[in-house]
């Protein structure tokens, strides 16, 4: 019995692997082609995880990786008994709340609302003024927010216009995740619509032109055709987005925080920037980093497996 079942699966990897061969005699350029981007991810992304290993060690530069001596969850434990644990997973996740609440539909309603005006030269002119500031470098934008958000900046000269007072709004931690979501979604709203406007452009115009002779308003069309006809573009993206949930834009927050308003703007990717660079605890970093890598593949996966139980659409 043991051979029976044994023999059929060695034969299809074998047929699999011949194949594989087939198809690359077949097809070598593509595979030539292709070399470059596996080289790429296998340099850059597969081989620094063997540097993960600092998390379960004391690790000492001198000694190098294999050399430190193993301290197996000491650091993990480190991290989840710490004052900052449930400072930097608060903040991580309601940055990372608003920005889906806020960020992630904001290019979709632009989109979609780009989609209705039919003035070829209007609506080539709001694309290309949204999409502008994507390509401007986050230093630029990040020194462009602190001149803006200055007491003598732009924005308190028109708040000081309708009776506020002038402060210093990066300065004050109940104002950062404001300018922080805010400006997300100024720099990258444009960006975000491209994909869901080439959805849009798939979209059958047999349907508008059914819904059209049935009486339907646009709003309606837009209920009943747009956003069904889009609705597996949108469940990727979110599919994508739900696992950047506790990688709330670490660049960005070193940029523009400061130690005053730590205690709402002190994220993960901040506090791994901090205890591993800063203060040179590279095992602790390592320790943090993989926890939140970690709960970040495990709500892929989740999010993945539900979309693919209600609505058929997944990743894989």
């Amino acid at each position: 019995m043991q051979h029976t079942t044994l023999l059929p699966a060695a034969r299809t990897k074998i047929l699999g692997r011949w194949g594989l061969l087939k198809d690359i005699r077949k097809n070598p350029w593509l595979y030539i082609m292709l070399t470059p981007v596996l080289l790429y991810f296998t340099v850059f992304n597969y081989y620094p995880m063997y540097g993960a290993l600092i998390a379960f060690k004391d690790f000492s530069p001198r000694l190098g990786i294999m050399g430190s001596p193993w301290v197996g969850w000491e650091h993990f434990e480190s991290f989840f008994q710490g004052i900052y644990f449930w400072r930097v997973i608060k903040n991580t996740l309601l940055i990372s709340f608003y920005e889906l609440v806020f960020g992630f539909p904001a290019p979709l309603i632009l989109a979609l609302l780009l989609n209705e005006v039919r003035k070829t030269v209007f609506k080539r002119t709001v694309q290309t003024l949204t999409y502008m500031p994507h390509f401007i470098s986050l230093v630029v934008v990040c020194g462009i927010i602190k001149e803006f958000t200055m007491s003598d900046g732009i924005i308190n000269d028109l708040l000081s216009f309708f009776g506020w007072e002038r402060v210093s709004l990066l300065l004050e931690s109940e104002y950062f995740r404001t300018i922080f979501i805010s400006s997300g979604i100024w720099q990258n709203i444009g960006w975000g619509t491209i994909i869901y406007l080439a959805a849009l452009s798939g979209i059958d115009q047999e349907q508008y032109e059914a819904a059209r002779m049935d009486g339907a308003s646009r709003w309606k069309q837009m209920h009943h055709v747009t956003l069904p006809g889009i609705l597996p573009t949108i469940i990727i993206l979110f599919i994508l987005e739900m696992g950047r949930i506790m990688n709330v834009g670490g660049e960005k927050i070193i940029l523009l925080y400061n130690p005053s308003i730590y205690d709402t703007a002190d994220v993960i990717s901040s506090y791994v920037y901090r205890m591993g660079l800063q203060e040179f605890d590279y095992s602790f970093g390592s320790a943090v980093g993989l926890f939140n890598s970690a709960i970040n593949f495990t709500l892929v996966i989740c999010s993945n497996w539900l979309s693919r139980k209600m609505n058929n659409t997944s990743l894989w």
